[in-house]
């Protein structure tokens, strides 16, 4: 008797989840269980770790990225204006500015303003000034797209409409295009603080102060001490995922919202 092509499908669905089914089975069978507790998962090591990692490195991961995240978006909205602005000189330094700081590593930037411009101008910045400066010059580049294609995707009758009511150029832009891309780019955006959270990891270059570790300063510490294994890395890694975690589901969430209206 031939299958029919819903019954393939199902039988095709069943074995996949068999061979999923088997394929853990052999992993926990085969797992060396003593070793992870010891080296990966260690209880009295992830006891230690605590409430330190919570009180100074999740702290600091989360200060590093909102400084991070106001100058990316308030030089963000700037990059965005003028990429979109009649005037060509404007548009040129806009894309040359988010073409250099997309096609540079950040590492590259930390690196500049971490030791290259206090020794070059002889200046000597605040860890935490740097950190805003460096990561919210990379992130500027990328919300500075972001918004842009937001700005552009606002219906030209929205302008006009205000422009209409007597609203000058700067006003109808500030009190109805601009809320609306924001309205239309806020899924790009939470997943842009997705990235600066993971980028303030590089703050480790700048030598610091254990008042001033992130996590992944605090986690690259705690594997010196005797016997940690990998323990410290898998705690921060989890504070990490406490973050990212809830910003990618507010992420999905911005999505299917912005689809629910674009279907009506």
């Amino acid at each position: 008797m031939a299958l029919s092509p819903r019954q393939k499908q199902n039988y095709w669905r069943y074995s996949q989840y068999a061979m999923l089914a088997l394929i853990a089975i052999v992993l926990v069978i085969v797992a060396d269980w003593g070793t992870l507790r010891d080296k990966v998962f260690n209880p009295d090591i992830i006891a230690h770790q605590f409430p330190g990692v919570i009180t100074v490195a999740l702290k600091n991961t989360l200060i590093y990225t909102a400084l991070g995240f106001v100058v990316g978006l308030s030089l963000g909205v700037l990059l965005a204006l003028m990429k979109i602005s009649s005037i060509a000189p404007y548009r040129w330094i806009s894309t040359l500015y988010i073409e250099l700081f997309r096609g540079l590593p950040a590492l590259l930037v930390f690196i500049a303003f971490g030791y290259g411009i206090p020794l070059a101008f002889g200046l000597r910045l605040n860890n935490y000034v740097t950190v805003m400066l460096a990561l919210g010059m990379v992130s500027a580049a990328y919300i500075g797209e972001v918004l842009r294609a937001g700005l552009e995707a606002v219906p030209k009758g929205q302008y006009e409409a205000a422009r209409s009511l007597g609203m000058g150029h700067s006003r109808a832009m500030v009190t109805v295009i601009i809320p609306q891309a924001f309205r239309i780019v806020l899924p790009p955006l939470t997943n842009e603080i997705i990235l600066l959270t993971k980028d303030s990891s590089l703050v480790y270059l700048l030598g610091m102060s254990v008042a001033q570790y992130e996590l992944t300063k605090f986690g690259r510490e705690g594997i010196s001490a005797s016997g940690a294994g990998l323990t410290p890395l898998v705690v921060a890694g989890a504070c990490y995922l406490i973050i990212t975690v809830p910003l990618g589901l507010l992420a999905r969430h911005f999505e299917k919202r912005a689809g629910a209206r674009s279907r009506k």
